[in-house]
């Protein structure tokens, strides 16, 4: 089946509502664990990945035709420009910190970090590389290789960008309550919508999920070092 044929079976019905019903069980699950359970980071980190990997892995076993993993191959010709977006990315965030740091109060983040994830001044360095490299995989599995290009085979590509990017962004709610002032909060919300819709793009055009690892990659990196100047600093 071509990426732009949509399915009509009734089968292919119960794929969309699969995705979609997974998709929605993650980003609960995780907003749960994140605001009310709020376990350490490492079994925080494997509940993720428990449920990025087997809930596709479910899907894919009651329908054939969901396959996330299908996009797991590299696209060479993406790679070089996706790296050098990632750099650009990297240093946006990083020049934007700088530049509004004496406007915005960043003090909540490592207090957040501490009392809710569990994150100190001596774990940090392992955890910022743990989502640098692979906390950032996982994500862009699940919501660019199952919940966008693979929902772009039930459904028009327009509405898997719209579900992608909003489960994206619901998802990272439970994270970053109290790290920021509401000001901030609701740039970053808006910020990680539209982020996700450039990265369902970049990985359309690819038919990758690599594209859009480098460049989440480059922000996490950029992230991770402004919490490290903040834990350092304060």
């Amino acid at each position: 089946m071509k990426n732009n044929e949509k399915v009509t079976s009734q089968s292919d019905k119960r794929g969309l509502l699969l995705i979609i019903a997974a998709t929605l069980v993650a980003c609960i699950v995780m907003g749960v664990v994140d605001a009310v359970i709020r376990p350490g980071y490492i079994a925080k980190s494997l509940v993720k990945a428990t449920l990025f990997i087997g809930l596709p892995l479910i899907c894919r076993i009651i329908n054939k035709d969901i396959s996330p993993f299908s996009y797991l191959r590299p696209n060479l010709r993406g790679i070089l420009l996706s790296l050098a977006l990632g750099v650009a990315v990297l240093a946006i965030i990083l020049g934007s910190y700088f530049a509004l740091r004496g406007i915005f109060d960043f003090s909540g983040v490592t207090k957040s970090l501490e009392s809710n994830v569990g994150v100190t001044k001596d774990n940090f360095l392992f955890v910022a590389a743990y989502i640098s490299l692979i906390n950032s995989f996982l994500e862009e599995f699940f919501f660019r290789g199952f919940a966008f290009l693979t929902l772009c085979r039930f459904v028009s590509c327009q509405a898997a960008y719209i579900f992608s990017s909003a489960a994206f962004t619901l998802y990272h709610i439970a994270i970053m309550i109290g790290w920021f002032s509401p000001a901030v909060f609701v740039l970053i919300m808006i910020g990680l919508f539209a982020g996700a819709v450039i990265f369902n793009y970049i990985d359309q055009k690819n038919g990758s999920i690599y594209s859009s690892w480098l460049i989440h990659m480059g922000a996490n990196f950029a992230i991770n070092t402004i919490g490290y100047i903040l834990f350092t600093t304060s």
